[in-house]
């Protein structure tokens, strides 16, 4: 049996997964994580720990959660902190929609006629774009493009691994960027705002907040994911001398009809909303006429989920998939039936910020974080920096975005705010170190759905030959995603409607 010495980078990488597979399950870790803060608030309340609110000026003192007062919060506010949990509506609102055009084909049929009717000279920026924009579909685009990435490049004649690899780079990689609103950035902004309101209680990180960002990163992303693939993947792969079966392509009844008709609609329902705005006294627009405060914004998660069901109820009936009123019901409640996961992680992760927080914990670090990195003159652009490589290592050890948000917003949002940073902009630095090092990290889930989509083309494919395709596109997104930062930071460009890097810029 052959002895072969692995590389230092291999190693690295079997250090990493055998410590994050010994990580308990998100839900366990979230509770542990709560029981330390008991631990912490009871340790810190017997040191006397205290600090002054930087917004009323008062003393706040850390309060155990072992006290009586803590021990009543704990028996009475469980299910409050569960069902109060402000991303957990917004985001089982928006699956509603989301799912249902899901569920009815929309997302599967759009993203295949794309990619096979692409024209040969844009073909690898096509599907660079289509997975970027697929995460509309969730994770279900990451298991979706890259096999028909794959599939197209080899009926052109081109290697297929670099199909793959650039359908997963822009599905994985480019997970937070998108020219609509998907339901990351719901999920996000609802943790974004429970953690704002440590340090202000009426503050709001709205969907939109990193939207201008999005769109500028899905066309900056797509130029360069294409020539990742076209400069460096497709000559090192070399030419592909294999061959496969092609696959059967199930069509769609009336899918084209199907999408044609759901443009329309959405050119209608748009069209209804943009200038039912614009008419005098509109009841959608701010007190002063401005989009900013008015409530089409604050409520800009319904008005989207009723497009996206107008979107999935127009597929579906012309398509046949759906034929009843009732279906359109089942529909809905499969979308749900999906998020189980979810809704069990929450009641984990809502407990923990909510102990955090009622024991003065949060503000107390946000305070004293924030005076620390001061008094090192430790501020500005080198501190973000440092937190979207913190974020880009954390990645290695807690895969789930959601779950590592979750986490982290409660110390570094409150913490950023009070050296004077916007939340919608440490959002936005989350966003890009969680996103790009999704495809480099050993536990992601989808790795091994990919490396098996691989191994179709070549049957050596492993976990080396995975690597050496997803680290260029990894590292490069990353490090174009830092510079556009800088561009926003330096420029004073606004992240999305009314969000700045600095607070005292928002309107």
């Amino acid at each position: 049996m052959e002895n072969t010495k692995k590389s230092l980078f291999q190693r690295t990488l079997d250090v990493i997964e055998k410590i994050g597979s010994r990580l308990p399950d998100p839900f366990v870790l979230f509770l542990i994580f709560a029981v330390l803060i008991v631990v912490i608030s009871v340790i810190a309340t017997s040191l006397g720990a205290s600090t002054v609110h930087p917004s009323t000026g008062e003393v706040v003192e850390v309060k155990s959660l072992l006290s009586r007062e803590g021990i009543e919060f704990i028996l009475t506010e469980t299910v409050t902190n569960f069902t109060g949990f402000a991303p957990l509506g917004l985001v089982l609102a928006m699956m509603l929609g989301v799912g249902l055009v899901e569920k009815v084909g929309f997302f599967d049929y759009v993203i295949r006629k794309t990619l096979l009717k692409a024209p040969p000279f844009i073909l690898t920026y096509t599907v660079v774009f289509v997975g970027i924009m697929g995460n509309i579909a969730s994770d279900a685009s990451a298991v979706i493009i890259p096999p028909l990435a794959a599939l197209v490049f080899y009926k052109v004649g081109r290697h297929p691994l670099a199909g793959l690899a650039a359908g997963f780079a822009g599905a994985g990689a480019g997970f937070t960027a998108n020219l609509l609103v998907a339901g990351t950035d719901v999920l996000l902004s609802g943790i974004s705002t429970e953690a704002a309101r440590i340090i202000d209680p009426e503050f709001v990180v709205t969907p939109l907040d990193n939207y201008f960002f999005n769109v500028v990163s899905v066309f900056m992303l797509t130029i360069i994911g294409g020539l990742i693939t076209t400069r460096f993947i497709e000559p090192r792969l070399g030419t592909y001398e294999g061959a496969v079966e092609d696959e059967e392509e199930t069509e769609v009844q009336n899918g084209g009809r199907g999408v044609l008709l759901a443009v329309i609609a959405s050119v209608i329902y748009w069209g209804l909303i943009v200038g039912g705005f614009f008419l005098p006294n509109s009841y959608l627009a701010g007190e002063d006429g401005g989009f900013l405060n008015s409530p089409l914004l604050k409520g800009i998660v319904p008005v989207i989920l009723v497009w996206f069901m107008i979107v999935g109820v127009t597929f579906g009936f012309t398509t046949k998939v759906l034929k009843t009123s009732t279906d359109v019901t089942n529909k809905m409640a499969e979308a749900i039936k999906d998020m189980a996961p979810y809704i069990v992680l929450v009641f984990a992760i809502a407990q923990f910020i909510a102990y955090f927080n009622w024991s003065n914990l949060a503000i107390w670090l946000a305070v004293n974080g924030a005076a620390f990195f001061e008094s090192i003159q430790f501020t500005g652009i080198p501190l973000i920096i440092l937190y979207v490589i913190f974020t880009g290592l954390l990645n290695f050890l807690i895969t789930s975005g959601s779950a590592k948000w979750a986490l982290e917003a409660p110390v570094f949002i409150p913490m950023f705010m009070q050296l004077g940073y916007d939340p919608a902009f440490v959002q936005a630095a989350y966003r890009i170190a969680d996103s790009s090092m999704n495809i480099v990290t050993p536990l992601y889930p989808l790795m091994i759905v990919i490396i098996s989509f691989m191994r179709r083309y070549d049957k050596n494919s492993n976990i080396g030959t995975y690597m050496s395709l997803m680290i260029p596109y990894a590292f490069s997104f990353l490090f174009a995603w830092i510079i556009l930062l800088l561009v926003f930071y330096y420029t004073g460009l606004p992240l999305g409607p009314g969000a700045y890097t600095l607070l005292e810029s928002r309107g």
